[in-house]
């Protein structure tokens, strides 16, 4: 029997570990999973969950209800704030009409009166002067008939002027005013009907439900997410590319994922490429260790082959050729 040494041996061993290393192929498929960007559906007020219309793994449509808080508080601000709109409203429109009829038939009755009273004086004047000329009529009676007459005439002119004034309506100043009242009650009728609209919250499009994070009965915080949905364009692959095949990829590259339990990869174009490298080992870059860096890169596919697809689930990308 021939004598084998391991002084011998090692050269012959070097060489077959050598010409397996050269005759290793590299796999040219990249690892990933998947990943979902949630939507999580919150309402700005808080309050106790009512109404939750939906369960974990149903697909709901755009528009559809998620759920309600209770908004007994919110409704009777709403109903205040209609009153109080209805009562600035009325006020406005008082201001603009200006007095009510019977108060314009009032004045123009009396300005009938003063006419007729004018009219009268009038006429005893006219007699006066004449007896005043003759010397008939002493000057203490024919002034006291002659100013009669001018007060009936200012009456006149007063009472025409309250009627004129009655038939205007409010001041510039005081409808401007109301308008501005009624302008604020508006307001907040539309603010109070905001809030009673939040407590009421649906899906703003149409995705999966992933997940419900509260229970009917108990109290949500303003803006704490009840509702996370997953719409079919939010799910993505996620891979990791070494450092030596990084430089090659472009955003709009068409690459293939395959995943586990699909007959045929799935198509997607890559949307984003990480400028920091990850899993960066603890040690100065050099030649020998370039090689650990892996960069990420991510990918959207077409909504409608993502609709049977979960966030986690492994994938192995490729480009397309």
């Amino acid at each position: 029997m021939k004598n084998y040494s391991p002084a011998r041996l090692a050269p012959a061993f070097l060489a077959v570990l050598l010409l397996g290393a050269c005759t290793r192929r590299e796999s040219s498929a990249y690892q990933g999973y998947l990943e979902g960007e949630f939507v999580y559906v919150a309402a700005p007020l808080g309050g106790q969950l009512e109404n939750l219309a939906v369960t974990r793994g149903t697909r709901v449509e755009a528009g559809a209800e998620l759920f309600t808080l209770e908004h007994s508080a919110e409704l009777s601000t709403m109903r205040e704030a209609a009153e109080k709109l209805r009562a600035a409203q009325a006020r406005l429109a008082d201001l603009r009409k200006g007095s009510r009829p019977s108060e314009l038939t009032t004045l123009e009755a009396r300005l009938t009166q003063t006419r007729a009273a004018a009219d009268l004086s009038g006429r005893e004047l006219e007699r006066a002067t004449r007896l005043h000329e003759t010397t008939v009529l002493s000057d203490d009676d024919f002034d006291r008939v002659r100013l009669n007459h001018v007060a009936n005439l200012a009456l006149i002119a007063q009472t025409a002027a309250q009627l004129d004034t009655a038939r205007l309506g409010g001041r510039p100043d005081a409808i401007a005013a109301a308008e501005a009242d009624a302008s604020a009650a508006q307001a907040a009728l539309d603010r109070a009907g905001w809030n009673v609209a939040q407590k009421n919250r649906s899906a703003p499009v149409a995705a999966l439900v992933y997940d419900t994070l509260f229970r009917v009965g108990e109290f949500v915080a303003a803006g704490q997410p009840v509702v996370a949905l997953l719409p079919p364009a939010n799910l993505k692959v996620r891979f990791f590319v070494p450092e030596a095949a990084f430089g090659a990829l472009k955003a709009g590259s068409v690459v293939h994922v395959m995943l586990s339990g699909q007959p045929a990869p799935l198509t997607a174009h890559i949307t984003y490429l990480s400028p920091k490298p990850e899993y960066t080992p603890p040690v100065l870059y050099n030649r020998e260790n370039r090689a650990k860096l892996v960069f990420m890169v991510e990918a959207v596919f077409d909504p409608t082959a993502t609709r049977d697809l979960h966030p986690g689930q492994p994938a192995d990308v490729t480009l397309a050729p």
